[in-house]
């Protein structure tokens, strides 16, 4: 893959699908400007650009229950390369680990934790994320109401 620059119309179709991945390719195309073919050849160089890494439903988690989101920060003991590796290998095992983003700062990573209950989030918290590979200590913030929940756009 090459690196290409991203001009109006591709940055046009990234907008319109952040918020509608489901748009018809004929519908998508006249929002954009263009016609069928020319957005269908942009989107699937999008696609295989690794722009656009897929679709997906927005779900309600609430309504599967799963509604109580925790931030923990986790510092650990050691920061080498394999100690690293050795800790994101763990975390990626770990289905409530929503996202996980090494930090610079005073701790090393910040993990989004989505259960179903803070009972199930401190066993989570205990019996997993603390047994991972080289953590030290961590500290949990939880989420009393999300106010904006969205990724950003092009």
């Amino acid at each position: 893959m090459e690196d290409r620059q991203l001009d109006q119309f591709d940055r046009r179709i990234i907008d319109i699908l952040s918020r509608d991945g489901r748009m018809p390719v004929t519908e998508l195309a006249e929002k954009v400007g263009l016609s069928k073919t020319p957005c269908q050849t942009r989107l699937k160089r999008l696609v295989d650009d690794g722009v656009i890494r897929g679709f997906r439903a927005v779900v309600n988690m609430a309504r599967l229950g799963l509604d109580h989101v925790a931030f923990t920060e986790v510092k650990l003991s050691d920061t080498r390369e394999q100690a690293l590796a050795d800790f994101n290998r763990g975390v990626m095992a770990i289905p409530e680990i929503e996202e996980a983003h090494m930090i610079a700062g005073n701790f090393d990573y910040l993990l989004k934790v989505r259960t179903a209950d803070i009972r199930r989030f401190r066993i989570v918290l205990g019996e997993k994320i603390s047994t991972l590979p080289h953590v030290s200590n961590t500290s949990t913030f939880v989420v009393m109401e999300p106010v904006k929940e969205q990724s950003v756009r092009a």
